[in-house]
């Protein structure tokens, strides 16, 4: 994790943005829609690069109230799931969480005493690629 010179590497901010990432993926495998949009902004534009028709990736889009809505139908057993934080500055940072489908980049912003993620980008894993429909190695070539 890089941190500010003049920040210590664990605050409570720190533990802050650590549990805006696991209401965001928590609630998501427990169908928590209430700690799904606890953690959203609601400005949130979540994208990710996914098999579209006949294979081809193709870019996809959701909204937050649209990932709200979701949740509640996501109830699924909870994976392992690592959260990282790659890099805090004042009011920003970013947040890198792992679980055995995919990863997502959280881009998490400060508002008033409050963290929320604004942005997500996120890409499943190489197996979830294809089990989607997704041709193998189409990602990286």
């Amino acid at each position: 994790m890089s941190t500010p010179l003049n920040l210590p590497a664990s605050t409570d901010e720190d533990s802050k943005i650590r549990g805006v990432a696991l209401d965001y993926v928590e609630g998501w495998f427990m169908g928590d829609a209430e700690r799904m949009e606890r953690a959203l902004h609601p400005d949130l534009a979540k994208r990710a690069y996914l098999p579209g028709p006949g294979g081809k990736g193709q870019l996809s889009q959701i909204s937050a109230l649209a990932l709200v809505q979701y949740t509640r139908l996501s109830k699924s057993p909870n994976p392992p799931i690592e959260v990282e934080i790659l890099d805090r500055f004042e009011g920003i940072a970013s947040v890198r969480t792992s679980t055995p489908g995919w990863i997502d980049y959280l881009h998490i912003v400060r508002v008033g005493r409050e963290w929320k993620i604004i942005n997500i980008l996120w890409e499943l894993t190489a197996e979830r690629w294809i089990a989607r429909g997704g041709a193998a190695g189409e990602r990286t070539s």
